[in-house]
């Protein structure tokens, strides 16, 4: 766990979403991944928002059709991004205090990867259990 950094445990490669995909599409592509949310990045690949499935469903509560909707329309524009150098110790706090389930992994300043709190718990089971084929 002491030398152990986003880069290690992030998954990649990571499915984003242009800030003019429709909300509809977004939704589609959530159910599909079996995830629960997405960042949203410029063409650069830049991270400027998340769209979430809580997000999707506050939408929809409202009685707005989500083929109206874009994901810059839509995501969570305050979105905390982590450096692939970024120790694991110091990824689990920022999620911890922020309350966040996935934090976008940046290189350069653009997304190369994505760390869910599952990613964090897998780290460390693996540290006391072997899979052999």
């Amino acid at each position: 766990m002491n030398h152990v950094t986003a880069k290690d445990i992030m998954t990649k490669p990571v499915v984003a979403a242009k800030k003019h995909a429709s909300a509809r599409d977004i939704a589609h592509q959530i159910l599909s991944g079996l995830y629960s949310g997405m960042p949203v990045t410029e063409e650069d690949g830049k991270v400027i928002g998340v769209v979430t499935e809580y997000d999707l469903l506050a939408q929809v509560s409202m009685g707005r059709q989500l083929v109206k909707l874009t994901a810059e329309d839509i995501m969570t524009k305050k979105t905390v991004t982590v450096d692939v150098n970024t120790p694991l110790k110091e990824v689990l706090k920022i999620m911890m205090d922020k309350d966040v389930i996935r934090v976008p992994v940046t290189e350069n300043g653009r997304l190369v990867g994505v760390i869910a709190r599952s990613d964090i718990l897998r780290n460390y089971l693996e540290l006391d259990f072997i899979s052999y084929a």
